[in-house]
């Protein structure tokens, strides 16, 4: 698995994909991010940048994975998939991937409120939540570029618009009743708004329905990838 993993993402930093994320995560950085909050409601501000950071990175951070997934040829995969003992490996080997690059791409985009939340007086518990939170967020967003990568939507333009599609459905969905089937990003934009306090306190509500739909959303795409793959 391990040997997968380091094999999927060394493809993906030779093809120089990495770059179209890393760009605009740094621009993201330098233009919005780099711009410290004030006065004296920083800390709060502070805190509050890592919900609209983890809002930020989600489409991006689909797109990398989506990018990454398909970067091995068609030919490759199958190889892949023939020499892997378990047949679910590779496809495991691609999420692990992708969320470690995802990650690295996290800890770029938040470099820069880190410090900002320490040098602020923010409260240490809510800059742990909200480093968590990215960590988490992470999760959906990975999910899904897998389920707009090549392995189960084949054209590149049906795949694309499938990746914007379902990053607005989600943010949209996220709005009404049915905000349950939704990645929670109104909510946890909307607890951090409250202040540090109110954005732990509903931090656990938060990372249980992240965890849940993650839980599902994956394992529905490691039931269906195989078969659009045979």
């Amino acid at each position: 698995m391990i040997a997968l993993v380091r094999f999927q993402v060394a493809g993906y930093l030779r093809s120089l994909r990495v770059l179209q994320p890393l760009i605009v995560v740094a621009l993201a950085v330098a233009l919005i991010l780099s711009q410290g909050p004030s006065g004296p409601d920083a800390p709060a501000l502070a805190v509050r940048t890592f919900a609209d950071v983890a809002a930020l990175m989600f489409p991006v951070w689909a797109w990398a994975a989506r990018a990454l997934l398909d970067t091995q040829p068609d030919e490759q995969r199958s190889l892949t998939a023939t020499a892997a003992r378990r047949p679910s490996a590779p496809m495991w080997a691609g999420l692990l991937a992708a969320y470690g690059v995802n990650i690295s791409l996290g800890v770029v985009a938040l470099a820069v409120p880190f410090i900002q939340a320490l040098q602020a007086g923010s409260p240490g518990r809510a800059v742990l939540a909200g480093c968590a939170l990215n960590l988490l967020v992470a999760v959906p967003g990975t999910l899904l570029g897998a389920w707009t990568s090549r392995a189960v939507l084949p054209h590149p333009g049906v795949s694309l618009l499938a990746l914007l599609g379902g990053a607005a459905a989600l943010l949209l969905l996220g709005m009404g009743r049915l905000s349950w089937l939704s990645v929670p990003m109104i909510d946890w934009m909307r607890a951090a708004s409250d202040g540090p306090s109110a954005f732990v306190s509903h931090f656990p509500a938060t990372a249980l329905h992240l965890l849940l739909w993650s839980a599902v959303v994956g394992t529905a795409y490691l039931l269906t990838a195989p078969r659009r793959t045979s």
